[in-house]
């Protein structure tokens, strides 16, 4: 593991600070998170999931919505994300999408898990094979696949350059 640089410890007091303000905060929960570009914050943002009704509020989705919108961009692909905790599957995988190279966090999963929340156990739950899982997942049949299927291949086929398959 790394030793932080004094910028990155900058940073992520920044995300605990943000994550502080839950305490305050009517609707919030104790997380924050910041994406840096260069020097620069270019997003910021805490969980909002209570006050919005929004399951995906996290504070890493909400930096990154920040980010994307101040950047102009949906892929982020010279910033770091800071955040207070471990990132939960979505929030991770968020990052991946936004092409994010680095995540740089406090408090781990196992910290987030001794106060109640469920990181953990969806990281674990993602390990299983679909037909294991707690959450039903049914596949649809044909004529259903094949159409939903011509639509992806439609979209594909308006690019001038093929896409490669990421199996």
């Amino acid at each position: 593991m790394a030793s932080l640089s004094e910028a990155d410890q900058y940073h992520l007091e920044r995300a605990i600070d943000i994550s502080r303000h839950a305490l305050k905060d009517h609707g919030k929960t104790p997380f924050g998170a910041i994406v840096v570009v260069g020097d620069e914050i270019v997003g910021e943002g805490t969980s909002s999931v209570v006050e919005l009704l929004d399951p995906s509020a996290h504070a890493e989705i909400m930096a990154l919505r920040s980010a994307a919108a101040k950047l102009q961009r949906h892929l982020i692909e010279d910033g770091t994300l800071y955040s207070s905790s471990e990132p939960c599957p979505m929030c991770l995988t968020a990052c991946y999408w936004a092409r994010i190279p680095r995540v740089v966090f406090a408090a781990t999963s196992y910290d987030v898990a001794t106060y109640g929340f469920e990181d953990l156990q969806l990281y674990r739950e993602l390990a299983q094979p679909t037909h294991q899982r707690s959450l039903r997942e049914d596949e649809a049949d044909q004529p259903l696949r094949s159409q939903a299927a011509d639509v992806l291949r439609s979209w594909a086929e308006q690019f001038p350059e093929p896409v490669e398959p990421k199996y």
